[in-house]
């Protein structure tokens, strides 16, 4: 189960942000500037915002492995299909609706973990799945930004998703039938209001800030980095600027070890060593030094990853009686920081430039501490 949504977080993820590898090429082909470009990709984050409710709910009636296959089939098609985009808005609209579709894997499959394996695993399991979400989000990067700037983004788009597609198939052949899984056959509003409110009870609204602030900073990081390094004095080309995303290797390592940690230190101080970790990595970046660039991006983006695989293990274990609800308001809070964050900081970048980059995503950062330490943590749970 675990290879297969290893397969599902790369198949997803790598289709999810394929487009940010390739954000200055976009950018010049459609003659528009660097944060229109970036709504390629809030385009696909919001769609998928907007969709992981829905598809939690549907998941409780006919099952996480369904829904995860059903989304992973439509993204694929929805990801070719973007390929022959006419415009740049038709490229939006297409990114929106692979989106919706992608939603459904975020939005079952930390349900899906909870339901088959232990208590005391679920962390270490957890970090399996994100890891397979780095590995995604790297290869989809790569892959697009090596194919894309010689042949066009349209090349890089369809070489992601036959990339994905074969991952899909992995799971569709690896993935087992649920064990633990009971459907909910007597569904109504009702229903369904009371489990959201389950899932908003306590303080689990700290952990959903945790996804809102902390993924907004990482993806405004993302976006732009790849205009300043083109930019002078770095002049560097697409497929090499491409090999920053190398970096999320570091975020797979850390999201598997991150569960390791939690068994030693507890949730709350974990989570705020790799906040604090990433904060640390991100200050690094504004030097004008290109290795010192690249290594403050290795250790931001191993704090951010550690931090998410906390966060996101974290939610379904406490909202035991709402797993798939509490986990599609994660993904809900997580993916709209994404959206939105990772646009609007892209309007003073065009005019301040780097600097305000980095600002703006540690006061982010900064306020995340500050959630987090109101959290409370036994040490196994």
């Amino acid at each position: 189960m675990l290879l297969a949504l290893f397969a599902g977080g790369v198949a997803t993820f790598s289709q999810l942000y394929a487009v940010q590898g390739l954000l200055p090429v976009v950018a010049e082909y459609f003659k528009i500037s660097s944060s229109d470009a970036a709504l390629t990709v809030s385009a696909a984050t919001l769609g998928l915002a907007l969709a992981v409710t829905p598809w939690a709910i549907i998941s409780d009636g006919i099952g996480r492995r369904k829904v995860i296959a059903i989304a992973l089939v439509a993204s694929v098609v929805l990801g070719l299909l973007s390929t022959v985009a006419p415009s740049f808005q038709w490229l939006v609209g297409i990114r929106f609706l692979e989106g919706l579709a992608l939603a459904g894997v975020p939005g079952s499959a930390l349900a899906y973990l909870v339901d088959e394996v232990s208590v005391k695993s679920v962390a270490v399991a957890s970090g399996t799945y994100i890891s397979g979400t780095t590995l995604g989000g790297l290869a989809g990067r790569l892959v697009a930004g090596f194919a894309g700037e010689p042949a066009g983004w349209r090349w890089g788009v369809a070489a992601v998703s036959l990339m994905a597609a074969l991952a899909t198939l992995f799971f569709l052949y690896k993935a087992p039938a649920a064990q633990g899984f009971a459907p909910v056959h007597d569904q109504n509003l009702r229903t369904i209001g009371a489990k959201f409110a389950q899932a908003l009870r306590g303080r689990m609204v700290l952990l959903y800030a945790q996804g809102f602030l902390l993924m907004g900073g990482f993806v405004a990081v993302y976006n732009y980095l790849a205009f300043r390094l083109e930019a002078p004095p770095f002049l560097i080309p697409t497929s090499l600027a491409a090999l920053v995303f190398l970096a999320y290797l570091s975020g797979t390592y850390t999201s598997v070890l991150s569960g390791r940690i939690v068994t030693r230190l507890g949730r709350k101080r974990t989570l705020l060593v790799s906040i604090l970790t990433s904060f640390a990595g991100l200050m690094i970046t504004l030097s004008g030094n290109l290795i010192l660039i690249i290594a403050g991006l290795l250790i931001f983006t191993a704090g951010f990853f550690a931090a998410h695989a906390v966060a996101s293990g974290w939610v379904p274990v406490l909202a035991s009686g709402a797993r798939a609800q509490a986990a599609s308001l994660y993904n809900l809070f997580y993916y709209i920081g994404s959206s939105v964050l990772g646009w609007l900081i892209g309007i003073p970048f065009m005019k301040y430039g780097w600097p305000v980059v980095v600002f703006c995503v540690a006061a982010l950062q900064l306020i995340a501490i500050l959630l987090a330490s109101l959290l409370r943590s036994k040490k196994v749970l």
